[in-house]
């Protein structure tokens, strides 16, 4: 307890120091976007990098005062320094498709290579990009160091008009000032673009009546890119239905018939270009339930499905916000530990309950018990049996509607559950979180993080998610 408690202090110090002393914009940057492609590569142990290229990704649309990342959030980190290495001049905290493949058994025996970028102001003058990742006890060691050129011929300066219709669902202001998130589309035809931009309203509607994003719409714009394809619908390895599509999404990722994600980072991050972006999010023309998130990178969403409005929030909240998941019932591609081994650096979810310096004690109700009791076992137990009904369902390859069936009944029995609890409606800190059935805890009994029951983030996401905001919009 000693040592997490101690990763919890060092940050907040770094963090306290990084507000005291963020670079000026004007002495470093011009108002245009650098944006750095690489090919990461390696295994299970091992990360490689290689430049792809330097280019113009745009206008800059994310602060202009907050450059230096006060969050600390995602498996990796990155930082520019001035040319002599003295002066840390931009920072973020990400994640990637690599980081997420290397938890995977295929790591242990095969190589893979990802297409990543980071995107930051266009320096003025040369400058060194280190990237950083975690290691066994969350803090961030160097694994990357290139020297950038602005002026080199090898770097692109030219702006890419790629010539596709945009749709704005909401103008806040100055993107300098608000989060700006892009929207786009796979598996959507010629003849579906107004069913696209109807999606658009549809999801980003529900999303702004769910707390802290409802208080705050203001403080985002919003923005769809149109990417018409030849064919409707994506791939579906799992049933059998194969398609290639504009922004190659397809399902099955890491062999979870219900993860979805697109790889070609290149097109991806061309299209986003057409428009100022902080933010990505990709909606998936299908009605079979799935979707993803990443942290700093995108989250996807399919759109016809009864519980997409619960998905498109959900997944967001990990790509904008670097929320972990709090259910642990759900069957994972990933390989997951047997015990906490180190404090998570997701906002959401701790290995510590010491009510001094537990991550959300700005929000834990006052005497709450630590932890906090609840009917963890039975609700485990129903949990656990509708995964059984799931599993079987989907081997069947039965209609989506007799999945959706089963996850009405499931929210319908887990809100009766909920409902006869005494902490019910406390911020305290509850067992079962991040994949981990002990150990680790969650600041209420429910969240969008972790059922599909109602629309509602715990009072530790709403925290996280308010300080995200923040970093865009101050």
């Amino acid at each position: 307890m000693k040592r997490i408690v101690s990763f919890i202090a060092v940050m907040c110090v770094t963090i306290s120091l990084f507000a005291q002393n963020q670079p000026k914009y004007s002495e470093w940057f011009t108002k245009a976007t650098m944006r750095v492609d690489y090919f990461h590569s390696g295994n299970a142990t091992t990360d490689h990098f290689a430049i792809d290229r330097v280019l113009n990704d745009g206008e800059w649309a994310g602060s202009e005062t907050v450059l230096l990342d006060e969050l600390f959030r995602g498996l990796y980190y990155f930082e520019v320094y001035d040319h002599a290495g003295e002066e840390m001049i931009y920072s973020r905290g990400f994640a990637s498709i690599f980081g997420e493949w290397q938890t995977t058994p295929e790591a242990k025996t095969e190589w893979g290579t990802y297409h990543e970028s980071v995107r930051f102001p266009w320096p003025k003058n040369t400058v060194e990009l280190v990237i950083k990742k975690r290691d066994a006890k969350n803090e961030f060691e160097e694994i990357f160091r290139k020297t950038i050129d602005p002026a080199a011929r090898s770097t692109n300066p030219a702006v890419l008009d790629l010539g596709l219709d945009t749709y704005t669902y909401l103008e806040s202001g100055d993107p300098n000032t608000k989060v700006d998130i892009v929207i786009l589309g796979d598996g959507y035809t010629a003849d579906e673009m107004d069913k696209f931009h109807s999606d658009v309203d549809r999801l980003v509607d529900e999303m702004f009546k769910v707390e802290p994003y409802k208080s705050r719409k203001n403080d985002f714009n919003i923005r769809a890119v149109d990417t018409p394809s030849a064919t409707s619908g994506v791939n579906k390895p799992h049933p059998g239905v194969f398609n290639r599509s504009p922004l190659s999404m397809t399902y099955s990722f890491f062999d979870s018939e219900r993860y979805a994600i697109a790889t070609d980072n290149r097109t991806i991050r061309n299209v986003c270009a057409q428009v100022p972006y902080d933010a990505v999010y990709i909606l998936i023309n299908e009605a079979t339930y799935g979707g993803g998130g990443i942290y700093n990178l995108y989250s996807t969403v399919c759109v016809d499905n009864a519980f997409s409005p619960y998905i498109f929030v959900h997944e967001f909240g990990h790509s904008f916000s670097g929320l972990a998941d709090e259910y642990y019932s759900s069957a994972v591609s990933y390989e997951i530990a047997d015990k906490v081994m180190a404090e998570p650096y997701e906002p959401n979810i701790t290995a510590n309950i010491d009510p001094e310096t537990i991550k959300w004690k700005e929000v834990l109700t006052p005497n709450v018990p630590l932890p906090t009791p609840w009917d963890k076992e039975e609700f485990d137990a129903f949990s656990y049996e509708v995964q059984k009904e799931r599993k079987k369902l989907r081997a069947a390859k039965v209609q989506e509607s007799e999945v959706e069936a089963l996850f009405a009944r499931e929210r319908k029995t887990m809100l009766e559950m909920i409902d006869k609890m005494e902490y019910k409606d406390v911020c305290g800190a509850f067992e079962g979180a991040g994949y981990m059935q002990y150990g680790l805890y969650r600041s209420g009994v429910d969240c969008i993080m972790y059922t599909r029951n109602k629309q509602e983030f715990c009072p530790a996401c709403r925290l996280a998610i308010n300080q995200t905001i923040d970093q865009y919009t101050r």
